[in-house]
C-alpha cells in the first residue's frame, strides 16, 4: 500500500458513459489501476473518497470540500488511513473565470504551490470558442514547475496524465498531487460538458 504515491506518473480516466456519477481509475505508470473513486452525483458538497480497487473495501483518501456551493472551495485531503491531513487544494474562484488556477496549501493551511492553466490564449479558446481543446495544468512548488496534468484528447471518456518526474526533490506530497488530479478531472472537467 505505501507505493501506491511513490509513482512520478500516474493516468486518471472514466468509465465510459457514467454521466450521472462518474468513475474514476487511477492507473500506474505500468497500467495497473491502483486507486479508485466514484463521483457522488447530486451532492452540494464534495466529498471524494478514494480506494485501492472498485470493490471499495480500503480507503485511502478523502478530499473533501470545506464548505457548500463556494466559488473558491477548499478541499482538505486526508490519508484515511492515518488520519493525518495532507493538504488542502483551494480554487482561486475569480482567477479562474478566465484561466483555471489552483492554490496547494500544507496542513497548516499556508500556500506552498501552485497549479494554473496552461496558458491564457488557450484557456479562453476553450471557454470561448471550443471545449473540444484539452486542458493542461503546470503544477508549481515555490516558483518551479514540478509537475504537469494534460488532458487527451477523448470525445467519448476523460483521460489525464499526471506526470511529477520535474519533481526530483519530492516537494509535492503524491497524495496530495493524485487528490489534485482528481478534483482537476472532476470540478474543472466538469465545466467543459
Amino acid at each position: 500500500m505505501s507505493d501506491l504515491f511513490s509513482h512520478d506518473s500516474y493516468l486518471i480516466r472514466t468509465k465510459i458513459f457514467s454521466l450521472f456519477s462518474p468513475s474514476f481509475f487511477i492507473e500506474s505508470p505500468t497500467g495497473k489501476v491502483i486507486l479508485f473513486t466514484k463521483k457522488k452525483a447530486f451532492k452540494l458538497k464534495e466529498d471524494i473518497r478514494v480506494y485501492t480497487g472498485e470493490d471499495q473495501r480500503t480507503e485511502v483518501l478523502t478530499i473533501q470540500a470545506r464548505s457548500l456551493l463556494d466559488f473558491s472551495a477548499a478541499y482538505d485531503v486526508v490519508d484515511s488511513r492515518s488520519g493525518e491531513t495532507v493538504g488542502a487544494l483551494r480554487r482561486e474562484g475569480l482567477r479562474s473565470m478566465l484561466r483555471d488556477q489552483w492554490q496547494i496549501l500544507n496542513p497548516q493551511g499556508a500556500q506552498i504551490g501552485t497549479i494554473r492553466e496552461d496558458s491564457d490564449g488557450l484557456a479562453l479558446a476553450r471557454r470561448f470558442l471550443s471545449n473540444l481543446i484539452p486542458q493542461s495544468f503546470d503544477i508549481l512548488m515555490t516558483g518551479t514547475v514540478v509537475g504537469e496534468a494534460k488532458q487527451n484528447f477523448n470525445p467519448f471518456h476523460l483521460k489525464m496524465e499526471l506526470d511529477f518526474s520535474l519533481d526530483t526533490r519530492r516537494q509535492l506530497d503524491r497524495r496530495l498531487g493524485v487528490a489534485a488530479g482528481i478534483l482537476l478531472a472532476t470540478i474543472e472537467g466538469r465545466q467543459k460538458d
